[in-house]
């Protein structure tokens, strides 16, 4: 029966109605402020987990994981990149040029990255094909001048589909009448959206338009790489760099994206931190309700140790009553943070549609959606940081209800 003890009696004063009020409110306080502080922080890792997952399928689904360039352009890039798709980590290969510029149309301008893509390779090694709002890749037509506009690219342009827009590139050309900025007119034959940044700024055209208007002859920039481990793209370019020697350069994603995803973790392990510290509190609450109750239940201790109870049970009891009140809280946080981090998106968009509110501008964010993503891994390092700060904090009282001697305090009963 005593090996039973502290269960029966931890649990019995858990359910018991307490005449000192405050003791139970303290108690519902702790118990709330766990539940409070396990649900928020599930909800919030799973939204900076959401956060970095679209950053790998969104962004560095558009952004070439490895660019490898020549210093005189790259003129047999097909056997180059024959040569670089027999690596280990090298998934896919398609040229590419770049030309930054400015788009003009109906008196309105805004800058741009033009990709010049072949887009029979370019599925290899991107996601825009998935991601097409109007019309194809297809329609990109050597010798057509076709574009492709990011869908905000072209909302702040005013056009669609069908409308003619004038490149002006930053390069000179000299004739006999001075000098005069390039410029190209392009027919918009598509529209694609990925919900980023990159919707604003980013253009497709063909690449044999873009070496014309580049005047690249035969060459062309350099061939963009898809990789199976996006964390080894610097480790792979410097070594596909080394293997090729003399003449050729590259770079990785971490060049134009890797401050990004560095803060989108940074934020995460510090959020984590400063919300586990809520939970702490919450779990040390659990405290002040035990030293109180030790207070409450002298007498009652007393008299269990008249009876054979040894010490360790009675801080058995305590013990038991704290991990039941915060096990409670954890069960119930652990419960309404999965609930949160499963709806969160349809959430905010349902929000978000009743009020004529936009939480997330992808003029100023990498996206305009909220995204989740529930890690069990994450739930289960919560649960035991909580469980952990829950049981720390019922030693102290526990220690001092063993500690209570039964002569002091049945002397004056």
């Amino acid at each position: 029966m005593l090996d039973r003890l502290p269960f029966l009696v931890g649990l019995r004063y858990v359910r018991a109605k307490r005449r000192n009020h405050f003791i139970s409110f303290i108690s519902l306080t702790s118990m709330l402020g766990l539940m409070l502080g396990v649900a928020v922080l599930i909800l919030v890792l799973s939204v900076m987990n959401g956060f970095d997952h679209e950053l790998r399928t969104r962004i560095l689904g558009m952004v070439p994981h490895t660019k490898i360039e020549a210093t005189d352009g790259l003129v047999e890039w097909e056997a180059l990149a024959d040569r670089l798709t027999q690596r280990e980590h090298v998934m896919g290969a398609a040229p590419y040029v770049e030309q930054q510029g400015m788009f003009s149309a109906g008196g309105r301008n805004q800058g741009a990255m033009v990709n010049g893509i072949d887009p029979d390779w370019e599925d290899q090694v991107s996601i825009i094909g998935q991601h097409m709002r109007q019309g194809t890749l297809a329609e990109l037509v050597p010798d057509e001048w076709n574009v492709v506009l990011g869908s905000m690219l072209a909302r702040q342009l005013g056009v669609g589909v069908g409308d003619r827009v004038t490149l002006l590139v930053p390069e000179a050309s000299i004739t006999p009448a001075g000098v005069f900025p390039r410029l190209k007119r392009f027919t918009v034959s598509g529209i694609f959206s990925v919900g980023a940044d990159l919707d604003a700024n980013l253009a497709y055209a063909n690449i044999e338009d873009m070496k014309t208007l580049a005047r690249l002859g035969d060459a062309v920039g350099g061939l963009r790489l898809e990789l199976d481990d996006l964390f080894i793209a610097g480790s792979e370019t410097q070594a596909i760099v080394n293997d090729l020697g003399p003449g050729y350069r590259g770079n990785d994603w971490t060049y134009s994206h890797g401050n990004l995803f560095q803060a989108i973790q940074m934020e995460k392990r510090m959020i984590a931190l400063l919300l586990t510290v809520i939970i702490a509190v919450a779990a040390f609450n659990i405290v002040s309700t035990l030293v109180m109750v030790v207070t409450d239940k002298r007498a009652d201790i007393a008299i269990l140790r008249t009876i054979g109870a040894t010490p360790r049970s009675i801080m058995g009891i305590f013990i038991v009553q704290g991990m039941a009140i915060g096990l409670i809280g954890i069960a119930i946080g652990v419960a309404v943070g999965i609930l949160l981090a499963l709806t969160v998106s349809d959430l905010i968009g349902w929000f978000e549609a009743a009020f004529g509110i936009k939480f997330l501008d992808a003029g100023v964010y990498f996206i305009s959606d909220l995204p989740s993503q529930l890690r069990w891994d994450d739930v289960r390092n919560i649960v035991l940081a909580a469980f952990g700060l829950t049981f720390l904090s019922t030693l102290y009282p526990a220690w001092r209800a063993a500690r209570v001697q039964p002569a002091d305090v049945l002397r004056y009963e």
